[in-house]
């Protein structure tokens, strides 16, 4: 079988080095390049003709994002970006998902060589997801490794059965992962002021999640903003889950309240979007919808499965438009999903199933 193909672009000679040392130790992958700058990258993508790109998202003479914007318009491509963990690294890692980037990783921290074991399995995964991502999902945006111990949502909160009884409040709960963050916005554009309150877990970095909660807010007619704890769950609002800590709903009354919980992570994910899940499918049961996007893994399958034995309607994205039809397909298998839909038409559904 051919290897992954690829092509590494950073203007620091360290985090080349680095990146291709962790790279080859995949059996699947090679390093076929390294450029330092994107005028020296787009002829080594000519020369070399990779497979996926690990992108930096500062470097001189051009930025990240310009260079991907100009190859998603000339030579789509999947495209992993390498950023740093500060605000502005944040905004420039989100518009360049917006732009066409499959994922992201943050900079390998070069100080601390007991965590270079983990970010490698991470890097190479995403680049191994970035890899499968079909011509077709590419153009359209463009217009597994185990590590540890993979805990379930039983680390964080107990499964239990019991009745579930309706109330005025309905409440929409939404998981994704690789892909996700463009997948959210199709999805919390299209919703109405008057959209009953609506749960977010997608798998991101503590850094990223309030600045990914503000670019929601200044495009949606909901207000979007990051969750906080024990907060009431509003119409017309949307909570995203921290990046460092699982979200779980909770029932107040005939109301909902976010709540956190710092237990371990779940699926390799803190937070998880099994946790989110299972305490919708306790609290809400057939008050609520689930929606399960684009993602690696199988997190959030479990979890939305129980959500439809509790009563709750149940949506995933179909494999055509998920950037990894991972999460999405593995709640199809298990038989936890009502309807299976494009990106395109989720929006729709959801307002279709809160009127019933």
């Amino acid at each position: 079988m051919a290897r992954i193909k690829v092509l590494i672009v950073d203007d620091s000679a360290l985090v080349r080095k680095l990146l291709a040392e962790m790279l080859a130790t995949a059996p699947d992958i090679e390093v076929v390049g390294a450029a330092q700058d994107p005028y020296v990258a787009r002829e080594k993508i000519k020369e070399l003709k990779p497979d996926v790109l690990t992108l930096d998202v500062e470097m001189p003479r051009m930025d990240g994002l310009t260079f991907l914007k100009n190859l998603m318009r000339l030579h789509p491509m999947p495209v992993v970006m390498v950023s740093s963990l500060t605000e502005q690294g944040a905004d420039v890692t989100l518009k360049a998902l917006e732009s066409g980037a499959i994922d992201f990783v943050t900079k390998p921290k070069l100080d601390l060589a007991e965590g270079l074991a983990e970010y490698r399995d991470e890097l190479i995964e995403k680049l191994r997801a970035a890899a499968a991502v079909s011509k077709t999902a590419l153009l359209m945006r463009s217009n597994a490794l185990e590590v540890g111990r993979k805990n379930s949502a039983d680390a964080v909160i107990e499964k239990t059965i019991g009745g579930h009884y309706r109330t005025t409040d309905r409440l929409i709960a939404i998981g994704a992962s690789t892909g996700g963050t463009e997948a959210i916005r199709e999805v919390l554009v299209d919703m109405p002021p008057d959209t009953p309150g609506i749960v977010v877990t997608q798998h991101i970095p503590e850094a990223f999640s309030e600045p990914f909660a503000r670019r929601m807010n200044s495009i949606c007619a909901i207000n979007v903003k990051q969750a906080e704890d024990n907060e009431q769950i509003l119409t017309g609002h949307a909570y995203i889950a921290p990046g460092h800590i699982h979200l779980l709903v909770v029932r107040d009354g005939a109301k909902y309240r976010c709540r956190f919980s710092d237990g371990p992570p779940v699926n390799r994910h803190r937070p998880a979007v099994d946790v989110l899940f299972r305490s919708v499918a306790q609290n809400a049961g057939p008050n609520a919808v689930g929606v399960i996007l684009t993602g690696m893994g199988a997190d959030g399958a479990e979890g939305l499965y129980e959500m439809h034995q509790a009563g709750a309607r149940t949506i995933a994205q179909d494999e055509k438009t998920s950037v990894v039809w991972g999460m999405p397909g593995e709640a199809v298998k298990r038989g936890g999903v009502d309807f299976i839909l494009p990106l395109n038409k989720v929006g729709r559904k959801l307002s279709d199933l809160i009127k019933e």
